[in-house]
């Protein structure tokens, strides 16, 4: 079956928050959907399967409008639209064995029982669970159920299939084998997909493009790599690893709070600075106190060094995360070289301004 695109324009009111996104995933290709809790991801999923009204808008799949309002209003029912939501439960019957509950939809679309068992049968082989197909939900583990709802939304050959992140309850090796399923299957089914996720690792894993969402509305979208590697707002920074500090580009020179960067050749304005928590230095100062601090403190530090005050530790796979203030910076170190360092201690931060890249606000 030829692989269908989708493009949707969604609207919904709901009191104070407003949701008006616009997002286009081409056909049989995969876009990965970000952005903070509450900014609205669920919400789209929901109109694009048909669960959720809008308010204003136009979604399109392939050639067929499934939604669209005020006028003229069109709204095809979920069962209707060859839409697959799948999210992080897996939603089997429990009453049915893995098999039966693959070959639900098949016999749901009119499939023979023979044609349906035969193509349960080849699914179950597909995601890893031949020879568990008598087993009923109760009877695996969480990472078989959801390689059998997976098996269970493509089975039925949709023509788009969304995400709504399947892998947040999982632990993070069998969402590692999960991942690598789904990423496989959707290509080789060529099977169009929009998934929503808090973790940058399923967007590179996954998808081709990625749209942010923060707020009820696209701050930033573009192919994976880009918009990763240029973070628009904070929140991408965060789940990238990065740090992202606002500030304004005047003579030459970047400023923010107490940090001065040479920024030749970037345009007057308001620009962000971009670097990594392990490309900063950070070495504590004798004085104990902030006060005592800022007055030994030079009236004019080199570019690319600042005094903050350390905001908390968090403990990271490789060592220590340390935050400071203020502005907001995060340093990366080897557990031993974070001894000593406490909350509300003032320390002298250092990073090369070669390490710095200039993005534009969002």
């Amino acid at each position: 079956m030829t692989p269908r695109g989708l493009a949707a324009r969604v609207v919904v009111d709901r009191g104070a928050f407003r949701l008006d996104v616009d997002v286009a995933v081409p056909a049989g290709e995969t876009v990965a959907l970000m952005g903070p809790s509450g900014a609205g991801k669920s919400t789209l999923l929901a109109a694009v399967a048909g669960l959720e009204r809008m308010h204003e808008g136009r979604i399109v799949l392939g050639e067929r409008v499934l939604d669209s309002a005020p006028r003229p209003r069109v709204h095809i029912t979920p069962a209707q639209r060859r839409v697959v939501l799948l999210g992080q439960e897996p939603r089997l019957f429990p009453h049915l064995t893995a098999h039966a509950n693959i070959a639900f939809g098949r016999r749901v679309q009119g499939a023979s029982t023979a044609v349906a068992a035969a193509e349960a049968d080849d699914w179950l082989w597909r995601v890893g669970l031949d020879g568990l197909g008598e087993r009923r939900p109760a009877e695996l583990s969480g990472g078989q159920q959801q390689r059998v709802a997976l098996a269970r939304a493509l089975v039925t050959a949709p023509d788009l299939v969304l995400l709504d992140e399947p892998l947040t309850s999982l632990d993070p090796e069998t969402s590692g084998e999960i991942r690598a399923l789904v990423h496989d299957q959707l290509r080789a089914t060529h099977t169009t997909a929009l998934v929503a996720t808090h973790d940058a690792v399923d967007a590179v894993a996954l998808a081709s493009g990625l749209v942010v969402i923060e707020d009820g509305r696209v701050v930033q979208t573009g192919a994976v790599r880009d918009v990763l590697s240029m973070p628009a707002t904070r929140f991408v920074a965060a789940v990238t690893g990065l740090n992202r500090v606002e500030g304004k580009v005047a003579d030459g020179f970047w400023h923010a709070g107490g940090i001065t960067l040479p920024a030749a050749g970037e345009p007057a304005g308001a620009a962000a600075a971009v670097f990594r928590p392990t490309d900063v230095r950070i070495r504590s100062v004798v004085d104990a106190t902030w006060t005592a601090a800022l007055r030994l403190a030079p009236a004019a530090p080199a570019p690319g060094e600042w005094l903050a005050r350390v905001t908390r530790l968090e403990q990271t796979p490789g060592g220590v995360r340390v935050r400071t203030a203020d502005p907001d910076v995060a340093v990366d170190l080897p557990a031993d070289a974070a001894l000593g360092l406490a909350a509300g201690q003032p320390v002298e931060l250092a990073v090369d301004p070669g390490a710095v890249r200039f993005v534009a606000p969002a």
